[in-house]
């Protein structure tokens, strides 16, 4: 994603970014999910639960239950996630509480779990992408995982196990079941949304030849190498190429190296997001 640097159009497209991750999300819940009782997970997941039950607006649910969980997320990442979180969480609230006054989408069940499903994906990428957030349960479950020897995707997973299994009790197994395929889309396309759509690869390229290499690569690819110095326990002294490019520039990347020298060994990384501009570099070396 390129960098902005002018402060103030960078916090309008921050506003806007969260606004509307903010909005997709309470569509999916509301004119998808809710309707069809089918469960988020984390915090707003509990809150549909109990939203069912007690008919307690589901948008107050949403705030109270989430504040201890926005703390304990800003001992961890700081002032400005608080501020993201909170605008991103009351806006995320007043959308719930809008659009729980329309009628449904849909009525069938399997349409609802994956469009639902991938809605939600998308607004709370997009949240996620832009500093925010719109459920604290990761926020606690970065402080378990500091203290045991579970991922933080783990933690999260067991949550929400115990939710859909509590909901499975509550409103049939095979809600929990939907709700449990709902959770497996969204997680899928958050990943996609908030780790970016640029399809980028990393090269590490370990060579004798590494300057001339280095150079051929910038005058046909334009892509920039970090050259890191190793030692092979037998070849010896070596040098490290680390380039970033794209998909299609891969097959052009191994002619290159096949050309310039035949006993060069290639690593291809996955990289899900860029940071700056290295990637987008034009320029051509000049001799």
């Amino acid at each position: 994603m390129t960098k902005i640097k002018n402060p103030t159009i960078r916090t309008i497209l921050n506003i806007l970014g969260l606004t509307v991750g903010s909005l997709l999300a309470a569509i999916a819940l509301e004119l998808f999910l809710i309707p069809n009782t089918i469960l988020d997970g984390g915090v707003t997941g509990i809150s549909i639960i109990l939203y069912k039950i007690f008919h307690i607006p589901l948008g107050l649910l949403v705030i109270l239950l989430n504040i201890p969980f926005v703390f304990i997320g800003y001992e961890n990442l700081g002032k400005r996630f608080l501020v993201r979180t909170v605008y991103s969480m009351v806006m995320f609230s007043i959308f719930l509480s809008f659009f729980e006054l329309l009628e449904p989408f849909t009525e069938e069940i399997l349409l609802a779990t994956v469009f639902g499903g991938a809605l939600l994906g998308i607004g709370v990428g997009i949240v996620i992408r832009f500093g925010g957030c719109v459920d604290g349960t990761e926020s606690v479950a970065i402080v378990i995982s500091k203290k045991t020897n579970l991922s933080v995707g783990e933690v999260v997973l067991l949550f929400n196990l115990i939710i859909y299994t509590v909901a499975g009790f509550i409103f049939g197994f095979d809600r929990a079941m939907y709700s449990l395929l709902t959770y497996v889309i969204t997680f899928k396309v958050i990943d996609f949304v908030s780790e970016g759509l640029e399809q980028a690869k990393a090269a590490m390229i370990i060579t004798e030849k590494g300057t001339s290499l280095s150079k051929e690569i910038y005058n046909r690819l334009g892509r920039t190498t970090t050259t890191l110095r190793g030692k092979g326990l037998i070849s010896g002294e070596k040098e490290v190429l680390y380039c970033v490019l794209t998909r299609i520039e891969l097959f052009e990347l191994r002619h290159i190296v096949e050309e310039m020298d035949e006993s060069a060994f290639i690593t291809i990384l996955d990289v899900s997001d860029i940071i700056g501009t290295h990637i987008k570099s034009n320029h051509r070396f000049k001799k």
